[in-house]
């Protein structure tokens, strides 16, 4: 008999079905020959400290460090796991040979090799290895499986990243919380939780201890375009007022003229990082939450594998390429343009040497119902796919050089000539050309007046992590990277893994030391404290555990041993509890009053810009001002009527107010309208002219209501917002919690 063992019950369930294996038994499917089990993830861990040595199960620092000669593994201490092993080693007791088919990865490895050598298993083991569980991979799978020993070193790798992450993090936790921990708080200290923590308090401290330093900066309005002095800022207010005076006596000349045809690419495929990046900004979605998504997409067939950290494919999918492309009938209106030719093929798609164990996420062509949100994600994941073999966009940069005295000025506009693959992404019917900051016909030579603006600013502090930007800085090892290309070089020194980010993120919100502010992510007291406390900077540092990762990398390549990773990080251990032990200061860490101060909160919210001086929402040249009884655009009563009245429908609104407009769409709900003589409640919003308009409160959302923009629909109520149930169909009515 073959025995098939899973990571999952419903992985097992569709090899099974591929296989024949029909009949249902007690934790194992059967039939053709086959018998397909299954793991619930980790059946087995590595041993705590009491199994090595009775007393190290008392947190005493005199137990430190603890360092086991050879670790062990053992089945967890859960009844309904230990009836599961046992039915997994009776089958492999039967087995003529044993097929691995955990989730193709370094955990998956790991998990299935742990069980298979704590049932002394002594058999042949052979290893299936798929990117999606549609029934023509898992085929062409089981025709090409291979040896177990060609997955070595990816197990050793596995294994020596489970015993740096109990050497570091079971003793450094216990140093910490003895030596410094309160009030029965535990302090727990980790390979890379730690220095995730540290890049998220040193921000938040770079933005309190903010300075903001003024700078000064020369524009001139010119045939209703706005133009920047050539040469940047000016950071003494004298140095640019001589030049704003000295230009404000001459007429504006155009000196040149640059137009350059530029071409701009279709984005990446995703990897899961970019995935949960996306998602994060464009849905609000937590990283764990992306993840569970696109795992469930995976477990659905229609995604391929999600835990990856490439953006390419290899060239032997490009055959396939056509076939998935006409499989995805709901998106025919974008396939059938590339269908009817050769299908691009391009080396930022294609390209063997950035793929290792699997490729980037695409579709893989199967279609079935998904949620509202498994659907959000999905329709991104297979827009990008088809963007990619799309044409090229073109576009036609323009730059304008002019002067007034001597002093040049320059501005740019951007013409897209072509849309190639932004026509999968626009939700307009038109294809014709779009014109983005289309600039004026100019002439060289041409003069003109001008009306030159010499404003003050203020430099502004770096922005607060957001799920997104702390996905990205832990991809780089905390360097800001904004380039695809290099970020995809430094991916090899990244902090964790892909599939393990999302899952450091939540455990830090679960020990309370981070919080979410709307989108932001801020550390708490007692995340700041731990981070104050730790004096040992290796301990924090973002780029030695992004040099860790690079050796487990190298052990997964068989380019350095798994001893060697071991040996470092017992050395590393033992240096770390020998100097927080030698440690004379005694601070005491609690969880008590865990929250930014007000105080702390009050100062963010005095940094929040101030309407003068903002550009004008309607007319891109246009500034605000402050008059009398409004703000307003500084070309009202020329070209732009835009006016901020200070009070509306018998209601003063605050400056505060209006800032959250011109930034979020809307002010918050306000009482205290009057209409028609009747209070009402609302916020208020811009119409298409750029008017105040009064939206009353809404009645309470509640699932199973009418929709009340299609009124056809109904509402359903997902894990971030309602939504109405044609939205397959064209109704976009959607309100966020």
């Amino acid at each position: 008999m073959k025995v098939c063992i899973a990571e999952k019950p419903s992985v097992a369930r569709e090899i099974a079905s591929v296989l024949g294996a029909t009949t249902k038994r007690d934790g194992y499917f059967e039939g053709n020959g086959y018998a397909v089990t299954y793991t619930f993830g980790h059946l087995c861990s590595l041993s705590e400290p009491s199994d090595y040595k009775p007393h190290w199960k008392s947190w005493d620092l005199n137990n430190l460090p603890m360092l086991p000669d050879k670790f062990h593994v053992k089945v967890s201490d859960n009844e309904g796991i230990k009836k599961q092993f046992n039915i997994v080693k009776g089958l492999f007791d039967k087995a003529e040979v044993v097929i691995n088919c955990g989730d193709a990865g370094q955990e998956g490895e790991l998990i299935q090799r742990w069980v298979l050598n704590q049932a002394n298993y002594k058999g042949e083991v052979k290893r299936l290895w798929i990117s999606s569980l549609t029934t023509e991979a898992i085929k062409e799978g089981f025709n090409s499986l291979k040896s177990s020993t060609e997955y070595d070193n990816l197990y050793y790798a596995g294994f020596s990243r489970s015993i740096g992450d109990w050497l570091l993090g079971i003793n450094a936790t216990r140093l910490y919380t003895v030596k410094h921990g309160g009030h029965k708080q535990v302090l727990s200290v980790g390979r890379v939780q730690t220095p995730t923590l540290a890049m998220l308090v040193n921000r938040y401290k770079d933005i309190e201890n903010f300075q903001p330093q003024p700078y000064w900066e020369l524009q001139t309005l010119y045939r209703e375009t706005l133009f920047s002095y050539e040469e940047g800022r000016f950071l003494k207010m004298e140095d640019g007022e001589v030049l704003a005076k000295k230009v404000k006596e001459h007429d504006f000349e155009i000196v040149s003229i640059t137009k350059k045809k530029g071409t701009e690419y279709a984005p990446k495929l995703f990897d899961l990082t970019g995935l949960q990046v996306y998602c994060n900004t464009k849905f609000g979605f937590s990283a764990d939450e992306t993840l569970k998504i696109a795992q469930k997409l995976y477990e659905k067939k229609v995604v391929t594998y999600p835990r990856v950290d490439t953006t390419f494919l290899p060239n032997d999918v490009y055959p396939k390429i056509k076939g998935v492309l006409s499989k995805l009938t709901n998106y025919s209106n974008l396939t059938s343009s590339l269908l009817n030719k050769k299908i691009k093929k391009s080396t930022r798609v294609f390209n063997d040497k950035k793929v290792t164990d699997h490729h980037a996420i695409i579709p893989t062509g199967m279609q079935t119902h998904l949620q509202y949100n498994e659907e959000q994600v999905y329709d991104i994941i297979v827009k990008r796919f088809i963007a990619v073999f799309y044409d090229d966009c073109k576009v036609s940069n323009t730059t304008v050089i002019g002067k007034a005295a001597d002093v040049n000025f320059k501005t740019t506009g951007k013409e897209i000539l072509s849309k190639g693959w932004r026509v999968v992404f626009d939700t307009s019917t038109s294809l014709s050309n779009q014109k983005d900051n289309n600039l004026p016909t100019f002439t060289k030579g041409e003069k003109g007046p001008h009306e030159p603006l010499f404003l003050e600013k203020q430099t502004k502090p770096p922005k607060q992590f957001t799920e997104a930007s702390l996905l990205r800085a832990m991809e780089t090892a905390g360097k800001q990277v904004d380039d695809d290309e290099l970020r995809d070089l430094m991916k090899e020194n990244g902090i964790g893994r892909p599939s393990t980010r999302a899952n450091i993120i939540e455990t830090l919100f679960k020990r309370k030391y981070i919080e979410r502010n709307k989108k932001q992510i801020l550390p708490t007291v007692t995340g700041i404290q731990l981070i104050d406390t730790i004096q040992n900077e290796l301990l924090k540092s973002a780029e030695l555990t992004g040099t860790w990762e690079k050796q487990l990398k190298d052990i997964e390549k068989g380019k350095i041993s798994a001893n060697a990773f071991i040996k470092g990080m017992k050395r590393m251990v033992d240096a770390l509890v020998y100097e927080v032990r030698s440690e004379k200061v005694q601070t005491r860490i609690s969880a008590v009053n865990n929250k930014t101060s007000e105080k702390k909160k009050a100062k963010s919210i005095s940094k929040k810009t101030a309407l003068v001086g903002r550009s004008c929402p309607k007319c891109p040249s246009g500034m605000l001002l402050k008059g009398k009884s409004a703000y307003g655009c500084n070309r009202y009563g020329k070209d732009c009527d835009f006016t901020l009245p200070f009070s509306f429908g018998d209601k003063k609104i605050s400056e505060n107010q209006y800032l959250r407009l011109l930034d979020k769409g809307s002010t918050v709900n306000l009482k205290g309208f009057k209409v028609d003589g009747k209070s009402i409640e609302g916020l208020l919003r811009f119409d298409e002219a750029f008017k105040l308009k009064l939206e009353p409160k809404q009645a309470k959302i509640e699932a199973g209501d009418t929709c009340p923009k299609c009124k056809t629909g109904n509402i359903l109520k997902g894990k971030t917002a309602f939504g109405c149930s044609n939205y397959k169909t064209g109704c976009d009515y959607r309100v966020s919690f």
